[in-house]
């Protein structure tokens, strides 16, 4: 019997980079751009020595260890941390902004906010009357916080029972410590929930290996899905609702 629904957040219940043409539209470099130079120009207004390529090579080195960070011990390290990989590369200190800078890059996403998947407000309505709703999402820019915050401004939040956050919790997906912590604040055993998100490590071998059911979502990338051993693929989100109630009948 399911319980409660688990799902990914980025391209899976929102579509991710939707909100470059937006930026585009307002004259505004894109995202990675835009990041870089709020550092450029605030080491350069206190260290105008350091040249800007030195800065962007420090860059790129921090959002490599973030990379290996997140693919390999499966956490997400903040925002702040990730710079301050930057002025250690430099071997400068951390500038007075530099607290402005990250504010900055982690507000980026809600301030110009990405689109929400087509039917995802009748979608969760529906599901939130049947079964517990969780949000399990990974942090790269934007926190739990700004993301409860674009779910807030959607009318969102309240269908949600808890969120686990990579920024939050400590750990990242497929970590067996973030779905036992949605588990426990649920309080559904894991084998009565099932989990719908976008990557296959992820979201469907991270779930499977906890005892749960795992559903690829493909409706807005589909990494792989001819070879997913989700237990089922949901191409269309307003589908989500009667996979699920089939999953449900099936359920000894």
């Amino acid at each position: 019997m399911i319980q409660a629904i688990t799902f990914d957040f980025w391209d899976t219940l929102v579509v991710d980079d939707s909100d470059e043409p937006k930026r585009a539209a307002m004259g505004l470099p894109a995202k990675p751009q835009a990041r870089l130079q709020l550092l450029l120009d605030e080491i350069a207004s206190h260290s105008p020595e350091i040249e800007p390529d030195q800065v962007a090579r420090a860059f790129e080195h921090a959002n490599q260890r973030f990379r290996h960070s997140w693919d390999n011990d499966y956490s997400t390290p903040t925002v702040t941390s990730r710079l301050l990989e930057v002025y250690d590369f430099l071997n400068i200190s951390a500038t007075p902004g530099l607290a402005d800078v990250v504010r900055e890059i982690e507000e980026m996403e809600v301030r110009i906010p990405p689109d929400f998947v087509p039917g995802v407000h009748g979608v969760i309505a529906e599901l939130a009357q049947s079964y517990k709703l969780a949000i399990i999402s990974d942090t790269i820019h934007t926190t739990g916080r700004g993301i409860r915050q674009l779910l807030e401004s959607r009318d969102l939040l309240r269908h949600f029972h808890t969120f686990v956050f990579s920024d939050e919790s400590g750990a990242s997906k497929p970590a067996p410590a973030v779905f036992e912590k949605a588990a426990s604040n649920l309080g559904v055993p894991l084998t009565e929930i099932v989990h719908v998100g976008d990557r296959e490590s992820n979201d469907v071998e991270g779930p499977l290996a906890m005892g749960m059911k795992a559903i690829l979502f493909t409706g807005v990338v589909d990494r792989g899905s001819a070879n997913s051993r989700a237990i089922a693929v949901c191409k269309d989100l307003l589908e989500l609702p009667a996979i699920i109630r089939n999953l449900d009948k099936e359920d000894p």
